[in-house]
């Protein structure tokens, strides 16, 4: 370390040894001697020694050119361009030379040139490449996951002399797992005449990363019998497998093996069996580990951080963050993210505002978690703004990042962007296809929804079990029944993709809603696997809609054996007997979800003003401009009845007597929907359209009264519940009343 210290001018006077210039003499100068700790010198030092090289005519020694190309080319701060001018200026590189740029280059952030300057060599016949090249070459190609470039380089390793070379052989282990070809691997490992350690590690390690974790154990195992001693390498892709597997017992035992064995513990191995804690569920194990751990870095911190948020626990994992000595941005990402997929997007995207501040840079991970967040609030400006910060930082629109930006304009309310985005990718993967097919179905655009399930396979791309998932819902909210049951009847024999529970539940929601309710019910007791819960709770849906009463009830006991704390099954059987007035069934039903101490979710409604966005439960007085809001709902009120509005008080879920009609129209005015539209004629001026985002299904009465405030106040409301979206527009709604 104490080149560090020299001062950045070094003098390099050639000695008077009678040798001459370029002599050996030179060779033990102690200015030259600095290239021997190339590890610690940084190359504008390099370059310091260079010019005076070349003044005193030292560079025309091999030996020195050597040490030179060396420098530049292995030290921490490495510059390749100078090393390759470097290499073109010795007359007669050797192989050791070579070996040292191809070995720079594989190792680099463009290893193709190492494959280049392979080429090269072989080709003017300089050199035969020995058991140091081969290596380097092939860890270049799998670099590249260039299989047929190192399948070649496999072809002249077994007719060298060096074809049972460990080294050459691991390479290609490494080689073939990297381009994710495990059998070729192993078959490579198997044929190693003398394996090393490094050989199991090569090949324990690509089974693990791989996902295929039985295999990586049980050659683990099988390395133990060989009487080959495991070291931290082998230790920490073994944890892997266990957290991949979420073996707790196992990675238990992992941990107690490597005390008991004393294998060197640094702070890799010990995130890894933190990691493995964590992966598997416990958060007590790894909370103890962590706080024993002499060293953490980021990966210590941000495993912990987002094992709490993988578990839910908000709250510790926000202390965590706040402990932290540095968040970069794979912390704020786990903290965003954690927030977000648990169902708290506003303080997500605090979050998010909040990182823009600090000095960590924003990348995929954020601003796909970001957008998410925008989605589940409907907070289109929020969303917009996240897509003009990518644009103007020159973020690349990968599938992951077109896919999250077609699904937030969607779930927002602008298809035409949505659609905007999806056009203008040259190339689209299944997912970015699929999203675009959910976003034209939950817009309730059946035909188009399927006219681009057609154009997706025109143009090469197989669908998936998510593809069919949208396709079958698109049918759904259409009332395409008919093409329903051909695109299910497809999956299998005609896409070979096997229906899960979740189609099924589609379909019965596509006879359902049809009023097909008989048919739907064989189709659940026909079902060829288990039934689930979203199935029955299709079907009862359908009977609240249809007011099947002895059929829904049946559905909800099923549901309810299935989840017995499923408090939507009460809440239907209610709504299906306020429905058909069994105000005794809604009162029994109330008991029964008090003594089992479940609760109904509220309503809630949420519409975005200057990308700020506003709350509303039923009867919320809490906002700061309640008092208008509120004038503003007896204005529309007022409106609507001199248009012919009467309410449904077959919506309020509790008996009253007829003389007390005034109070269940009471409730009616106060749902958080009709908060939400009040809210949005005062603050969003004409013609915007006001965007409401509701977390149920909006009821009859509601649906009905924004039909009539669309049109006395000549304004389009765009609504997204539960299931789909509603535009409504001069009195109509896009869902022809079908939901």
């Amino acid at each position: 370390m104490a080149t560090q210290m020299l001062p950045l001018h070094i003098p390099i006077v050639p000695t008077n040894n009678g040798s001459g210039r370029g002599g050996h003499g030179f060779r033990d100068h102690p200015g030259l001697a600095l290239l021997d700790g190339y590890r610690f010198i940084h190359a504008e030092r390099v370059k310091q020694i260079h010019a005076p090289m070349l003044r005193l005519g030292l560079f025309s020694d091999f030996h020195n050119a050597t040490k030179l190309l060396t420098a530049y080319s292995l030290s921490p701060y490495s510059n390749l361009v100078y090393a390759r001018r470097v290499f073109d200026q010795i007359p007669q590189p050797n192989l050791y030379s070579w070996n040292t740029l191809i070995r720079a280059h594989a190792s680099s952030s463009d290893p193709l040139i190492a494959l280049i300057l392979f080429a090269r060599m072989l080709h003017f016949g300089f050199y035969t490449p020995d058991k140091f090249t081969y290596p380097f070459a092939i860890k270049a190609a799998a670099g590249l996951s260039a299989l047929k470039v190192g399948s070649a380089l496999h072809g002249m390793a077994v007719k060298s002399p060096f074809h049972s070379d460990v080294f050459i052989l691991n390479s290609l282990i490494h080689f073939y797992a990297a381009c994710g070809e495990l059998d070729l691997a192993y078959q490579v490992f198997e044929k190693t005449p003398q394996k090393d350690v490094v050989s199991w590690n090569s090949i324990i390690t690509a089974f693990s990363q791989a996902g295929r974790c039985d295999e990586a154990l049980d050659l683990f195992r099988e390395m133990g019998c060989r009487d080959f001693r495991p070291n931290d390498v082998t230790m920490v892709s073994i944890l892997s497998a266990c957290g991949k597997k979420g073996d707790m017992s196992l990675g238990r035992w992992i941990h107690s093996y490597i005390e008991t064995n004393d294998i060197h513990k640094d702070v890799i191995l010990v995130n890894a069996m933190l990691d493995m804690y964590v992966k598997c569920g416990s958060m007590e194990d790894a909370k103890q580990l962590f706080d024993k751990m002499t060293e953490r870095d980021a990966f210590s911190w941000t495993t912990m951080l987002a094992g709490y948020t993988k578990a839910g626990e908000l709250d510790a994992a926000r202390l965590v963050f706040d402990d932290m000595p540095h968040h970069d941005i794979a912390s704020w990402n786990a903290l965003i993210s954690g927030y977000e997929q648990n169902g708290r997007p506003k303080e997500a995207l605090a979050f998010f505002h909040e990182s823009q501040l600090s000095d960590a840079r924003p990348d995929q991970v954020t601003l796909v978690a970001s957008l998410s967040a925008s989605s589940q609030l409907g907070a289109l400006e929020l969303g917009c703004w996240i897509h003009t910060y990518m644009e103007k930082n020159n973020f690349k629109l990968n599938f992951h990042l077109a896919t999250s930006l077609i699904d937030m304009y969607s779930k927002c309310g602008d298809l035409e962007k949505a659609l905007h985005v999806f056009r203008s990718l040259e190339k689209k993967d299944v997912f970015v296809w699929s999203a675009m097919i959910a976003g034209l179905a939950m817009h309730g655009k059946g035909d188009a929804a399927l006219d681009l399930f057609l154009q997706m396979q025109d143009d090469g791309i197989q669908p998936n079990h998510v593809t069919f998932t949208n396709v079958l819902r698109a049918c759904s909210h259409a009332g395409l029944v008919s093409k329903g049951r051909l695109f299910f009847n497809q999956m299998q024999p005609i896409y070979g993709i096997e229906p899960r529970v979740e189609h099924y539940g589609c379909m019965v929601d596509i006879l359902g809603r049809a009023g097909l309710l008989e048919e739907a019910k064989e189709f659940i007791e026909n079902m060829p696997i288990t039934t689930g819960a979203s199935t029955w709770g299709a079907l009862l849906a359908a009977c609240v809609l249809h007011k099947n009463v002895e059929l829904g009830e049946h559905a909800c006991e099923r549901l309810l054996e299935l989840e017995p704390g499923n408090d939507g099954a009460y809440v239907l059987l209610s709504n299906l007997y306020a429905k058909t007035g069994k105000w005794d069934g809604v009162a029994r039903l109330r008991k029964l979800m008090q003594d089992a101490g479940l609760k109904k979710e509220p309503g809630c409604s949420s519409v975005e003003v200057n990308g700020v966005v506003h709350e509303f439960l039923v009867g919320d007085t809490s906002h700061s401009q309640s008092e208008k809001i509120y004038l503003k709902l007896d204005e529309i009120t007022s409106k609507l009845k001199e248009v012919g509005y009467t309410p449904d008080c077959a919506q309020v879920l509790q008996y009253i007597e007829e003389e007390e009609k005034s109070i269940k129209e009471r409730a009616l005015y106060l749902h958080s929907e009709k908060l939400a539209i009040a809210y949005g004629l005062i603050s969003i001026a004409s013609p915007a359209p006001i965007r409401i985002a509701k977390n149920l299904r909006i009821c009859d009465d509601c649906h009905s009264a924004a039909k009539l405030i669309s049109s006395v106040y000549n304004r389009e409301i765009c609504l997204r519940d539960r299931y789909r979206f509603h535009h409504f527009k001069d009195g109509s709604c896009s869902c022809m009343d079908y939901w």
